[in-house]
């Protein structure tokens, strides 16, 4: 009996001395409730002092876990939400209670090499993510004064990029183009291509089947650096406020980069899905249809996203966030409401014509249409001599070449300079998976300048390209390399580039002659 009494008495003891401890202050809950739900949105009445972008949360009736919901519009009595997970067992009448903090996401270097959702959650399977910190998806774009000049070139390892439509760290510019043409292969081959440069990668996937999205991953896995890559997947079945919310948290992630004084492209694939998520939110939320019924404020949306990417100025870290944004067309129509829209928004588009698609040319670039309104001054100095007349003589030629169809008779200069332009074509044709280095590039424009692509048939370029790349790699490595890292070409190193094309010419020459071509 002693013992139980000790026992007690200390339990109480033990109480007091708790109760006395604790700190009872006051809780202020900010509670609403809904008042109609469905098709992934919700409308809740109460919470006076919500605001855009916001967190709620849904209580259940099941008793379950409360589902998330991001505040999309405020109207004097209701509040508009998009769901971010499954809202079953919410319903009318359910208590909604207010967080004060807005749709935030995980960022730093343990996210490297993984694939998460655009709430930063795991989706590869593999542990959960330490991250650095937890930002917001939503932020201002750097202002003017805080921005600088784009002044460093982001090659794709493309030809037909590099040399006429040149990218620099910093800008932004879009990939468009029909269904079926191409424009993913571009931002894989962009990705592979920076294995090597030190430049972070974020693919940003909405919207897309998940078999399109494993097969960019194993591409990056195969040939690129993965090491150096975040994957964000809003799938088809994700609920639309989870899709329309993916960019903008692919843009946080890779600003944690630009903000330290690093480099980091985005991609996105693809903003016209985006836009049709958006739309649907808003009809669902009954916000007033404008032209297409998109509503009203798309081209903000969209102008917000891509402003945050920028070259920071010296005092800012001098670090750069270059994005490139894909979005789909119909029929080649340029001047639908979203391709026009983004176009004034970026600083240059890359167009892809699926008839030149059709006809093998890959990647299907119409030069007459795309243009580079930033990259042209980050070219190195052997690119840009090289490429300055390029885009010219690869325009005149398809005149030409569309003239001469209708069975015109053509005088001798006439049928040389669209034989060189067929060459011209061959050589822009490059195979997925396979950038070239810009001394690779430099080689080929080389070799078009001289015209020493003249003396191939036309199916033989394609050796001579991979010649080309193998003498850089065994005799030429050295000056492959200085190359690379200068950029420049002077007189010897261009005579030694001309001998050794001019060997490789001559050989793949016999070897077409021995062949009966």
């Amino acid at each position: 009996m002693n013992s139980l009494a000790e026992s007690v008495t200390a339990r109480l003891l033990s109480a007091s001395r708790v109760l006395s401890e604790l700190k009872v202050e006051p809780r202020l809950d900010m509670i609403g409730r809904v008042e109609r739900v469905g098709d992934d949105v919700a409308s809740v009445r109460g919470l006076p002092e919500a605001r855009l972008g916001e967190l709620l949360l849904f209580e259940r009736s099941n008793g379950g876990e409360p589902v998330a919901g991001i505040v999309l519009t405020l109207d004097p009595d209701l509040i508009g939400c998009a769901m971010l997970g499954t809202p079953s067992g919410v319903g009318a009448g359910n208590l909604v209670r207010g967080t004060g903090a807005v749709a935030s996401v995980p960022v730093g270097e343990k996210l490297l090499g993984r694939t998460v959702s655009a709430l930063g959650i795991p989706l590869d399977g593999g542990p959960q993510i330490d991250a650095a910190s937890v930002e917001p998806v939503e932020r201002p774009a750097p202002a003017i004064i805080d921005r600088d000049f784009v002044d460093t070139a982001l090659n794709t390892g493309l030809l037909v990029i590099d040399a006429m439509l040149p990218l620099g760290r910093g800008q932004r510019e879009l990939i468009i183009g029909d269904r079926e043409t191409g424009k993913t292969a571009i931002a894989i081959d962009t990705i592979i291509n920076q294995r090597d440069t030190g430049v972070i990668c974020i693919y940003c996937a909405v919207g897309q089947k998940t078999s399109s999205v494993n097969q960019v991953i194993d591409a990056v896995q195969r040939y690129g650096a993965p090491q150096r890559c975040i994957f964000v997947f809003a799938p088809a079945d994700d609920p639309p406020g989870v899709q329309w919310l993916a960019p903008y948290a692919a843009c946080t992630m890779a600003e944690y980069f630009s903000e330290r004084g690093g480099d980091a492209l985005l991609i996105i694939d693809d903003l016209s899905k985006h836009a049709v998520i958006y739309r649907q939110l808003s009809l669902l939320l009954r916000n007033p249809p404008a032209r297409e019924a998109y509503p009203g404020d798309i081209f903000y949306i969209h102008s917000r996203l891509l402003e945050r990417a920028a070259k920071l100025s010296h005092e800012r870290g001098g670090g750069s966030l270059t994005a490139l944004p894909i979005a789909a067309t119909e029929e080649g129509n340029l001047s639908a409401y979203i391709p026009t829209n983004l176009i004034s928004i970026a600083d240059g588009q890359i167009v892809l014509d699926p008839r030149l698609f059709h006809e093998g040319q890959k990647p299907a670039v119409n030069v007459g249409k795309s243009v580079s309104r930033v990259g042209g001054k980050t070219q190195s100095p052997a690119m840009r001599k090289l490429a300055e007349t390029l885009r010219l003589e690869y325009a005149q030629f398809l005149e030409l070449e569309i003239f001469t169809r209708f069975g015109g008779m053509v005088d001798e200069r006439t049928h040389n300079t669209i034989e060189h332009g067929r060459r011209i074509r061959a050589v822009l044709t490059q195979p997925q998976y396979v950038p070239l280095s810009l001394a690779h590039q430099v080689a080929l424009l080389v070799a078009i300048d001289e015209k020493l692509i003249d003396r191939l048939p036309v199916d033989k370029l394609a050796e001579l390209r991979t010649a080309i790349g193998e003498w850089l790699n065994t005799q030429g490595g050295e000056f492959g390399r200085r190359l690379n890292a200068t950029g420049n070409l002077d007189t010897d190193g261009r005579a030694a580039l001309v001998a050794a094309i001019t060997e490789l010419v001559e050989r793949l020459t016999v070897h077409a002659t021995a062949s009966g071509q």
